[in-house]
């Protein structure tokens, strides 16, 4: 595969281009990026910053990533960085942004994910795989986000938040609370509407480990004694379920963060 560069791009001397990268009209790419093989940029694209890109990905135009951190006062610290995965597709005037050294200085996003117009993942997320975010959803700093979550579009989540793979965050929806695994919320604030059950079917989860999960959930949410004492019976009622213990294990390692529950 050969590397082609338009002549109207910018590409800075230390920058490294794979076997097969495309680099459109009016792409800028910084001294230190590194971009894997396969990878497109489309036009008006820009990568700056110490910004790793897996092979295949895809730059719209006017996408731009390795921005320093949004922190007012840091300016372009040296050991912020973003890593990217392979096959991640950034639609037009998405952004992503690098991390705050004292946090470690990473922002990564895993691999198959698909971020929309206008979307944006600030400093220090941490993203899983497959995961999609419609137009212009906002993530704040410090979020870790499971593998296979879908974002609907203007919905935003507040710093330092948790959510759980295979989650779905409602069109709009103002998340403020840890989201579960497996979880579906909606509204302003968010609260949880239930299990992600038509995302489940899609990716082929089997009836049994469904009914697991909406067994486990059950457990934790309805009841009229305490959220706490649900939460610990559920822990030894499931004890040794794997889905079940990966939801309620979720909530237990989340220490004082608040979690996301029904209205």
């Amino acid at each position: 595969m050969t590397t082609s560069v338009h002549a109207t791009a910018v590409v800075e001397e230390g920058a490294v281009l794979h076997d097969g990268v495309t680099i459109g009209p009016f792409c800028h790419v910084g001294p230190q990026a590194i971009l894997g093989a396969g990878t497109n940029l489309m036009s008006h694209a820009s990568v700056i910053g110490r910004t790793t890109l897996g092979k295949d990905c895809i730059l719209h135009p006017f996408s731009a990533l390795g921005g320093g951190p949004q922190v007012i006062g840091l300016h372009n610290p040296p050991d912020s960085r973003l890593e990217i995965g392979d096959g991640c597709v950034f639609r037009e005037y998405a952004t992503a942004h690098s991390g705050i050294p004292k946090f470690g200085g990473m922002t990564r996003v895993g691999s198959g994910c698909y971020i929309m117009i206008g979307a944006h993942i600030a400093h220090d997320c941490h993203i899983g795989n497959n995961v999609v975010m419609a137009n212009n959803v906002s993530l704040a700093g410090h979020i870790e986000v499971g593998d296979n979550v879908w974002f609907g579009g203007l919905s935003a989540v507040h710093q330092f938040s948790r959510i759980g793979r295979n989650a779905f965050v409602g069109g709009g929806a103002i998340v403020v609370e840890d989201i579960i695994p497996f979880g579906s919320v909606v509204g302003n604030h968010a609260k949880l509407a239930g299990l992600n059950t038509v995302g489940l079917k899609r990716r082929g989860f089997p009836k049994a480990d469904l009914h697991e999960i909406r067994a486990a959930y059950k457990a934790v949410f309805e009841g009229d004694d305490l959220f706490k004492d649900r939460l610990e019976r559920a822990a030894r009622e499931f004890a040794g379920k794997k889905l079940a213990m990966e939801l309620i294990d979720f909530i237990r390692e989340g220490g004082d963060r608040p979690i996301c529950k029904p209205a």
